[in-house]
């Protein structure tokens, strides 16, 4: 009997922006404005992924998980996948707290260090995780010193 092996394509959809929609982030508030913009009024939490590249241009965003009303589980493959996808040199993280508070919980602590030290490995660093509300309120762990 002949063995039937499938192979599986990752296939990644693509929407071009136009050049006044392209974002490059000099900031945690940069990054707040971008995160806040596609993220920030969500009745979930919501991981967000921004893709960048050495010029920290995002060229790439992604919705990385959408969970509950007070938590996600969000693991570092997922994570990754669309930065290796878009060859991008970082990434920074965000989510959002639907009661629209952006201070930390000890679980964004874990997940911000674990994606640190998996960005390490695979060569792409994560410059920032950002917590945002839907007024570009943010707590940036960068600015905080716990990245």
């Amino acid at each position: 009997m002949e063995k039937i092996y499938e192979v599986v394509r990752i296939k990644q959809v693509i929407q071009e922006l136009d050049e006044s929609e392209k974002y490059i982030i000099r900031s945690p508030q940069d990054a707040a404005e971008v995160a806040a913009k596609f993220i920030g009024d969500e009745d979930r939490e919501v991981f967000f992924v921004m893709c960048l590249n050495t010029k920290n241009q995002v060229v790439a965003v992604h919705r990385c998980h959408v969970g509950a009303l007070n938590a996600s589980l969000v693991t570092p493959r997922e994570v990754y996948k669309a930065a290796i996808l878009n060859n991008s040199a970082s990434i920074i993280v965000s989510h959002q707290h639907p009661s629209q508070v952006v201070d930390p919980s000890r679980e964004d602590h874990e997940v911000t260090k674990r994606l640190v030290e998996c960005g390490k490995i695979l060569g792409i660093e994560v410059l920032d995780h950002v917590i945002v509300n839907a007024k570009a309120k943010y707590y940036s762990f960068k600015e905080a010193g716990r990245l």
